[in-house]
């Protein structure tokens, strides 16, 4: 049986931090990845010895050096790792909410202290993006059953958050919808899923 998702925490936390290259976890959503740098593995020794939480933060750039990473990240739970190769593991991660970190320890191997982050009230801008979500996977339904696979919440941003996380933008898009607050998400992504469909469909 699937975990559920824990309730929202307030308390800042200290967490082993995975650092992401081209990807974001947003809140909600599951996340599948191979990771082999000998920090990654070591954050995710921790997080398996202390009950499997990690922070994900993007890097600025691929290939950046270990502490150049955004503030703004995603507490996470590793629901899955399995080794592929001697250096390697395929790792698969919920993601529970935002939180910005406040302290960042350590040189390659980093734990930092992070404070959730509230999403705030999407009010009625969710029905927007929800709309343009529905048009957009109407154009590709092979889509809707792999984002169904990825949902963990039945928030009602969680559909929000995987169009986000998965559609095709550059991971510093990505990285502004994570910063940005729920409403201001919902408003983001209903603007940029209907121009892109109208990309596509001019192309």
């Amino acid at each position: 049986m699937d975990a559920q998702p824990s309730p929202p925490t307030t308390a800042s936390q200290l967490l082993p931090v995975l650092s992401l290259e081209d990807v974001c976890l947003f809140p909600g959503a599951s996340l599948d990845i191979v990771v082999h740098q000998p920090a990654q593995l070591a954050a995710l020794d921790i997080a398996t010895r202390g009950g499997g939480g990690v922070l994900a933060l993007l890097r600025y750039e691929p290939g950046s050096g270990p502490r150049d990473l955004h503030a703004v990240g995603t507490l996470a739970r590793l629901r899955s790792r399995q080794a592929t190769a001697p250096l390697e593991q395929h790792v698969e991660l919920d993601g529970l909410e935002r939180a910005h970190v406040l302290n960042l320890v350590g040189a390659d191997l980093l734990v930092a202290e992070a404070e959730p982050l509230p999403e705030g009230d999407e009010g009625e801008e969710w029905g927007a993006a929800v709309e343009a979500l529905a048009r957009y996977l109407h154009a590709h339904p092979q889509l809707r059953g792999f984002l169904e696979s990825q949902r963990r919440s039945a928030e009602p941003m969680g559909w929000v958050n995987l169009a986000c996380q998965h559609l095709p933008i550059t991971a510093s898009a990505r990285q502004r919808l994570l910063e940005a607050t729920a409403a201001e998400r919902c408003t983001k992504i209903s603007r940029g899923l209907d121009a892109l469909l109208r990309k596509e469909q001019q192309a």
